[in-house]
């Protein structure tokens, strides 16, 4: 196992995960947050170097951190060879097992592996399938929308963050209150406003440059406004450089019949989500 420090390695590794779109999206995401300011404290493992086999980005070890905070101690993982994954994994100095986490990533090794990992080391995880990702690529078109003069289109800003908790199937805590204040902080979202400043559609981007929790209010819905913020936050990604990717869930027929629609060549896999539960009622609240 060894820990990736050295910025030149790590301008390295996010050219060379390029090689390997879209599986390696996540962790290219996550790489190229960290050689940008790392907001989020990252940082990346590799079973061996240059020629490696498995990546993980992980938090960094000298940071202060909520053991309960399973949103903020996320992972992403990449490998070219599955065994090395599983050797890493195994690797007593490579997760903090004594927390709450969860893994992401785009292969469909990662689930049972993780999964065979974490029963040697006596922990439950949850593993979560049916989460679609899409890349995007750079070749839509941002959509026009005629929409009412009173209505805006901007970011969002910490205000807004319990109206997102409120809103998010995985929110509804104080927790997960915290990680998307931190979210609309650090990095790119897209939103629509009222004429009192307040959002009714809007998108924005995790820790693995991935446009999450894309939400209209119900009764502004069908009038094209999610279509119109997730392709803002796409080309606002797009220029600063980032790939478009997104997460949805199976079941959310209309999200997923959007995406499909925003470009015909976008890739679709399944996102690999593994959960890592020390108190289960704990990840819940």
């Amino acid at each position: 196992m060894l820990v990736l420090n050295c910025s030149v390695k790590l301008q390295m590794l996010e050219k060379m995960l390029m090689w390997s779109f879209p599986e390696s999206l996540k962790v290219y995401g996550a790489v190229m947050i960290i050689n940008r300011g790392n907001p989020f404290r990252k940082e990346v493992v590799v079973d061996k170097w240059p020629d490696f086999k498995a990546v993980i980005t992980r938090p960094q070890r000298e940071s202060e951190m909520d053991d309960l905070d399973h949103y903020t101690n996320a992972h992403a993982v990449f490998y070219k060879e599955l065994q090395a994954y599983k050797e890493l994994l195994e690797n007593t100095n490579t997760i903090n097992w004594g927390q709450i986490f969860q893994i992401q990533g785009l292969q469909d090794g990662i689930c049972e592996v993780s999964r065979t990992v974490a029963l040697t080391k006596d922990v439950d995880c949850i593993c979560l399938e049916n989460i679609r990702n899409s890349f995007l690529p750079n070749t839509f078109t941002l959509l026009f929308l005629r929409m009412d003069p009173k209505l805006t289109v901007s970011y969002l800003d910490i205000s807004h963050a319990s109206l997102l908790n409120e809103t998010w199937s995985r929110g509804g805590n104080a927790r997960c209150q915290r990680y998307l204040a931190n979210l609309i902080c650090c990095f790119p979202s897209v939103c629509i406003l009222d004429d009192k400043g307040c959002p009714l559609s809007w998108s924005l981007t995790d820790q693995f440059a991935t446009m999450i929790h894309s939400y209209t209010l119900p009764e502004h819905r069908r009038k094209g406004y999610s279509r119109l913020v997730a392709t803002a936050l796409a080309k606002k990604l797009h220029s600063q450089g980032f790939p478009a990717q997104g997460n949805v869930l199976e079941t959310n027929t209309p999200s997923v019949t959007m995406l499909k629609s925003m470009n015909k060549l976008n890739f679709t896999y399944n996102c690999i989500s593994l959960n890592h539960i020390v108190n289960p009622q704990a990840f819940v609240n």
